[in-house]
């Protein structure tokens, strides 16, 4: 009788045990499924923000259409710089051979 007692008391006690851990656990699972329900919606939220600042990007700035047209125009404006080297040097050796045709008296 009394070992019966013994291992009643013993498995009483280890189910007492189990029930305040399992309440425990249940509780943590709990706050972690809200944590992660307002990690979600938060995640969601961003990527709804990171989508509207992609559109607003891809209509407001450069398009490759665009920065090819501005890379033309930048060219053209350097090679009409080069043009202007180019004639600058002409202009100067008429200068130099009109100083050395002068005869001084």
């Amino acid at each position: 009788m009394k070992a019966v007692l013994f291992f009643l008391t013993v498995a009483g006690a280890g189910w007492g045990i189990w029930w305040k851990i399992d309440g425990r656990v249940k509780e943590s699972e709990k706050a972690s499924e809200t944590r992660i329900k307002t990690a979600e919606d938060k995640a969601d939220a961003a990527q709804k923000d990171l989508a509207a600042h992609k559109l607003h990007a891809a209509e407001i700035f450069a398009t490759k259409a665009g920065m090819h047209e501005q890379t033309s125009q930048l060219l053209r404006a350097i090679e009409g710089v080069g043009n202007r080297i180019d004639s600058m040097n002409e202009r100067l050796d008429r200068a130099f051979e009109r100083t050395t045709s002068r005869t001084t008296r």
